[in-house]
């Protein structure tokens, strides 16, 4: 094969369409599985990706909170905490407030992560739909609060990602203390978009969560 970048990247630009490294894994009677199994499989892919976006995504992680909004947050300021534990304190009965238990020895000026186990407050149901309320709380934090971005908002499920290789996010959470029977994983490798700490895969909404290879922007 003679010249072989002019066929793999015709337009001569510096971008990786074919990074990102993906895993999933189900274990269909539902028993739980360590997040080992997800974190071993993820970092074989280490070339894949190149440090700017990694993450997990688990089901079944809450197996005392089944029916509870489990919400996780970011802040990167405490006036952004506050602002949105105000607004969330408008529809939700939260049981449930701790800080996420992290590791900021393996990644640097990481956010600040919060978890809140959460119903919405009976005199909020009304007529409108649960789950697009759910859905209309966490677009408007996370496109009108500043410093603030819910990340994962489902019923006994949970995403943790960040700017690190996927190895590097699973210790900065401690994913060793967590099982699941669903397990997604996901290494970035940017495009068109900046490696942020939201911006990383897996994607959520609800109890959807999306991880993907390539670009599909433009589709």
């Amino acid at each position: 094969m003679k010249d072989v970048t002019r066929l793999n990247n015709r337009y001569g630009d510096d971008k990786v369409f074919d990074g990102c490294s993906i895993f999933g894994v189900m274990d269909t009677s539902g028993a739980p599985m360590p997040a080992n199994i997800a974190v071993q499989a993820i970092d074989l892919m280490r070339d894949r990706d190149n440090g700017l976006g990694g993450g997990f995504a688990a089901y079944g992680l809450y197996p005392e909170h089944p029916n509870k909004y489990a919400m996780h947050v970011m802040y990167t300021s405490p006036d952004g905490k506050r602002q949105t534990e105000a607004y969330l304190e408008q529809w939700f009965d939260i049981d449930v407030s701790e800080a996420m238990d992290t590791d900021p020895t393996v990644i640097q000026d990481s956010p600040l992560m919060q978890r809140y186990f959460a119903s919405i407050r009976r005199e909020q149901q009304g007529s409108r739909d649960e789950a697009q309320r759910v859905a209309d709380i966490t677009m408007y934090v996370n496109s009108h609060i500043s410093d603030a971005f819910i990340f994962s908002a489902g019923k006994n499920m949970g995403v943790f990602k960040g700017v690190g290789h996927p190895y590097d996010i699973a210790r900065f959470f401690k994913l060793e203390q967590y099982s699941g029977y669903i397990w997604t994983a996901h290494g970035r490798f940017p495009t068109n978009t900046p490696g942020w700490w939201g911006g990383a895969h897996p994607f959520s909404l609800l109890d959807w969560t999306v991880v993907h290879n390539g670009e599909i922007s433009s589709y």
